[in-house]
């Protein structure tokens, strides 16, 4: 797994899954379809990832679709930072 992968994938357990919570998750696990982010917490990941990557994610690019998975995720954060 890329080190991208990794960090993201270790945001989202630190900040949504519970210590006590032993849910696996990797980089194709539905992530708001599955419930573990919401649309609040959305937002937050979507700024996490802008500041550790010095990107703009334009809102309108920012959907639920695109972060639905890790692996989404990471293409969308590879689109911005190549621009």
């Amino acid at each position: 797994m890329d080190d991208m992968k990794q960090v993201i994938l270790d945001y989202v357990k630190r900040e949504y899954l519970e210590e006590d919570d032993d849910t696996e998750i990797d980089e194709s696990t539905p992530l708001i379809t599955g419930g573990i982010v919401d649309s609040f917490s959305m937002v937050s990941l979507k700024r996490f990832l802008e500041k550790k990557y010095g990107i703009q994610i334009p809102d309108a690019d920012a959907s639920p679709q695109v972060f639905d998975t890790v692996n989404n995720i990471v293409v969308l954060v590879n689109r911005y930072l190549e621009k």
